[in-house]
């Protein structure tokens, strides 16, 4: 099934991963998220990335609507908002344009 290319998007995700800083961090958590839900510490602990700093990009891309929660505190999750789902290759073209590799190893222990 081929989803339609949604231009709003494509900028706000060139704008995160291709514009600002940390943007093949937060490919990463997308990544990792696209495939398994998961909490902050999960998310930390399986990218090899500093809680803090999981912490402020998986803010930045709730803020941005990318990303949904479910439960609260410590516990809470993270998934992918079903509107970013419905175009997650769009996430994945945007992510070969810059060259941000998806398939590192510590992606593989999911």
């Amino acid at each position: 099934m081929s989803v339609s290319d949604d231009p709003r998007l494509r900028r706000l995700l060139w704008f995160l991963m291709g514009g600002s800083r940390g943007g093949d961090k937060r490919a990463r958590i997308i990544n990792h998220l696209s495939r398994r839900p998961s909490n902050l510490n999960q998310l930390s602990r399986e990218l090899k990335l500093q809680y803090k700093l999981v912490q402020h990009h998986v803010g930045v891309l709730k803020k941005n609507s990318l990303l949904i929660t479910s439960g609260e505190g410590y516990g809470e999750m993270y998934f992918l908002s079903p509107w970013f789902e419905a175009h997650l290759q769009v996430f994945r073209q945007v992510c070969e344009e810059l060259k941000i590799r998806l398939d590192s190893p510590q992606d593989q222990s999911v």
